[in-house]
C-alpha cells in the first residue's frame, strides 16, 4: 500500500553535493512525516533529519549545516540535499514514515523510530 522510493545517490568527491529524492505513493505528504536515516558504525541506524506533514524540518544533529530537507507536495516527494560531503557520509540513506501511525504526521524526535526501510540509495564519497 505504502511505498517510498529513494533515488539520487551516487559517487561524488569530498566537498561535492547530491540531492536525494523520496517519492511517496499510497500516502499523501499532507498527512505524513518523512524521516531520512542511515546505518552507522556501532548503531543499527541513525537519523539524519525529518520533515513533518506541515513542512517543519528537524535535524538529528543540532549543529547540522550541510543537510537540507525539503518537500514538494505536488510531486509527493521529499528531498535531502547533501552539501560539503565528507567520506564519513558514505552510507545507504533511507526515507521512512514514523512507526507510530497515530502520530505519523509528526517527527518522532524522542527516539527517531521509523517504519521498515526500503531499498535506500547509496551515497559514496571518495576519500
Amino acid at each position: 500500500q505504502v511505498q517510498l522510493v529513494e533515488s539520487g545517490g551516487g559517487l561524488v568527491q569530498p566537498g561535492g553535493s547530491l540531492r536525494l529524492s523520496c517519492v511517496a505513493s499510497g500516502i499523501s505528504l499532507n498527512h505524513y512525516a518523512i524521516g531520512w536515516l542511515r546505518p552507522v558504525p556501532g548503531k543499527e541506524r541513525d537519523g539524519v533529519g525529518c520533515i513533518t506533514s506541515d513542512g517543519t524540518v528537524y535535524y538529528a544533529d543540532s549543529k547540522n549545516d550541510r543537510f537540507t530537507i525539503t518537500q514538494d507536495d505536488a510531486k509527493n516527494t521529499v528531498y535531502l540535499q547533501l552539501d560539503s560531503l565528507k567520506s564519513e557520509d558514505t552510507a545507504v540513506d533511507y526515507c521512512s514514515t514514523p512507526h507510530d501511525a497515530a502520530s505519523a504526521y509528526l517527527c518522532p524526535l524522542s527516539d527517531w523510530d521509523f517504519s521498515s526501510w526500503g531499498q535506500g540509495t547509496q551515497v559514496t564519497v571518495s576519500s
